[in-house]
């Protein structure tokens, strides 16, 4: 006969994690292993990791064979288990942090350029009231040959209005 025993919430967790939960942690410390392998060396460095970790990360770029660089994925991510992971989602953090900043000002640029190529008088008097440092002569020209090349297909002139744009939109520049 079996018996039937009750067990509380508080003995489930003395157990630890499920075997399914400890698959999902290992699989986020592996996708975690392969965007630090990416990251700069610089900002690595200010992770404090350990020699082990350090001489897994220097040996990836010599790693070609896909099957290998799953195997050294899961290397590192093992290693990475006995580094300080609040230093590590720290730093990925803040690398989130700045592509989607990088990816909302190229957003911006892109909506700029669109409203201004599309022959819109109050986009342009809104973009200069905005940025009043702007030159308006340049940039009165790129538009006229951005809408010149926009209606023929062709990409020179509105690339060329885009890196205006990202020149006159930069942090630094409405900063000073």
């Amino acid at each position: 006969m079996i018996e039937h025993t009750d067990f509380t919430d508080d003995d489930m967790h003395a157990h630890g994690p499920s075997k399914s939960q400890r698959k999902r942690d290992k699989h986020a410390l592996h996708l975690l292993a392969e965007r630090l392998a990416h990251l700069p060396r610089r900002e690595l460095e200010r992770l404090n990791l350990s020699e082990a970790t350090w001489n897994a990360l220097d040996e990836t770029h010599r790693i070609k064979d896909i099957r290998a660089l799953g195997r050294h994925w899961k290397r590192i991510a093992n290693l990475l288990e006995r580094e300080d992971m609040a230093a590590v989602h720290a730093l990925m953090d803040e690398n989130d942090a700045r592509e989607r900043a990088a990816a909302a000002h190229h957003h911006l640029i892109e909506r700029w350029r669109e409203r201004l190529i599309s022959d819109d008088h109050t986009a342009l008097s809104e973009f200069i009231d905005e940025h009043p440092r702007v030159e308006r002569q340049p940039l009165r020209a790129l538009i006229r040959a951005a809408q010149r090349d926009h209606a023929c297909g062709r990409t020179e002139a509105p690339r060329k209005l885009y890196r205006f744009l990202r020149e006159a939109l930069e942090p630094a520049a409405d900063q000073s």
